[in-house]
């Protein structure tokens, strides 16, 4: 079996694999010995192969999770691949799942790869959600997490966050602590919903990027100074060190760009494009992703109670 999960939503593709592994293994592979997950940017050509054609061990079926194999650029892997797809050499008691979430490679063996793989009978596109789509999805991510809001809540939230459903998660995930039970109104989704980029947060994310620790403290302590709560700070930070990674990754594919094509395309608000360009430029893709993921560890060390978020921000400033 052939599954190819895509899209510009990567967020809800995530969601979706993750039920696939998860119903996989409940039903098939409770142990966790026939799951293998591949980056397949980074691993090695020889272990893909092997790994896709090893059989299950002590059971019936076998689950390989290729990620983001359409982002390699070795011909030979790919060629091989594309071979044993077009020719369906999937083994019976093997589950192949494509997932793919990063810029696709320009060879031509993806490009041809691809097209087969979106004919596949259980390939699944993953389109950004408008309208009211997009609000019924807002409603289910706070009900999943045991919140409530009121509906003008929700229209608020609609039509200012964007496009970007992590940074629109973790929002939802701040503002069900900060209500704890109760309902979450639109007073509240001000209070944590930036419409622009805080000065004082962008020079914040800046200094704590380039490892100006001394200028990142001083900033981070201003804003405790003001009043402000380290949730919404970390949730701030977050978002730009998001932001940044969005914009710089596009501007690697489309470095002949403007700034209009990136905030239409990303589905982030021209002002914050702008505001954010010089930085994006100063900083690489990778060391931008090695940041932000962790702060993804802290966010969720603070929510399993391993230590009090300010001091795992803080940590965090001093070890950039």
């Amino acid at each position: 079996m052939i599954i190819y999960l895509y899209g510009e939503d990567s967020f809800r593709s995530r969601q979706q694999l993750k039920k696939m592994v998860g119903e996989f293994k409940q039903k098939r592979d409770p142990q966790g010995l026939n799951v293998m997950s591949l980056d397949c940017a980074k691993e090695e050509p020889s272990k893909i192969l092997n790994e896709l054609m090893s059989a299950p061990f002590l059971a019936e079926k076998r689950m390989v999770v290729l990620e983001n194999l359409l982002t390699n650029n070795d011909k030979d892997l790919m060629g091989a691949i594309l071979e044993k797809v077009t020719e369906k050499k999937c083994p019976e008691d093997l589950v192949w799942i494509f997932y793919q979430s990063e810029k696709l490679s320009r060879i031509k063996e993806v490009k041809d790869l691809e097209k087969l793989l979106q004919k596949e009978k259980f390939a699944q596109k993953f389109d950004l959600l408008k309208g009211i789509q997009f609000i019924n999805l807002i409603k289910k991510t706070i009900e999943d997490g045991n919140g409530k809001i009121q509906n003008d809540a929700v229209n608020y939230l609609a039509q200012n966050v964007g496009s970007d459903m992590w940074y629109l998660k973790g929002l939802i995930n701040q503002l069900v602590a900060y209500k704890d039970g109760s309902e979450i109104d639109l007073k509240d989704v001000k209070l944590f919903l930036e419409e622009d980029v805080d000065d004082n947060i962008f020079n914040m994310v800046d200094a704590i990027v380039s490892g100006n620790k001394k200028l990142g403290f001083k900033l981070l302590d201003k804003q405790r100074e003001m009043g402000e709560d380290d949730m919404k700070l970390f949730l701030m930070i977050l978002r730009q060190f998001r932001i940044l990674i969005q914009m710089r990754s596009f501007y690697e594919e489309n470095i002949n760009s403007n700034s209009g094509d990136m905030a239409r395309v990303l589905g982030i608000h021209p002002f914050v494009v702008k505001k954010s360009l010089g930085m994006m430029k100063r900083y690489d893709l990778n060391k931008l992703k090695s940041l932000y993921n962790k702060l993804l560890e802290i966010d969720i060390k603070t929510k399993t109670g391993v230590a009090p978020q300010n001091l795992l921000v803080d940590l965090f400033v001093m070890e950039v």
